[in-house]
């Protein structure tokens, strides 16, 4: 079992969380959120539906919970190929240490 070195966890741990906000957050996947809660095709102001599962949004946006499964994914990947897989990560953690200085450089209030 292969242990990260501080850079190669720093890696991993900015990717696992880009990859669980990309999941559980972004705008960009919506739609396939929406259909795994059951609410595919629901407008705001709709009774909520009966297909609808609490429990796996509740999941799914819960950075404890799904970002455990989202980090043993990322662990998993990198015992079975170290270096290919802190390649793929590097890209996740630019991206979220430019979501970080984003945020704190922001004008919003």
């Amino acid at each position: 079992m292969a242990v990260p070195n501080w850079w190669q966890f720093l890696l991993l741990a900015l990717a696992s969380y880009r990859t669980w906000r990309l999941l559980a957050e972004d705008t960009i996947l919506d739609n396939p959120r929406s259909w795994l809660v059951g609410l595919s095709g629901w407008k705001a102001g709709q009774p909520t539906p009966v297909s609808y599962r609490a429990w796996m949004a509740e999941f799914v946006t819960c950075p404890a919970c799904f970002g455990f499964y989202v980090s043993l994914v990322w662990w998993g990947a990198f015992q079975a190929w170290p270096h290919g897989t802190v390649v793929v990560a590097a890209p996740l953690a630019i991206s979220t240490v430019v979501i970080a200085v984003a945020s704190v450089l922001s004008d919003d209030e």
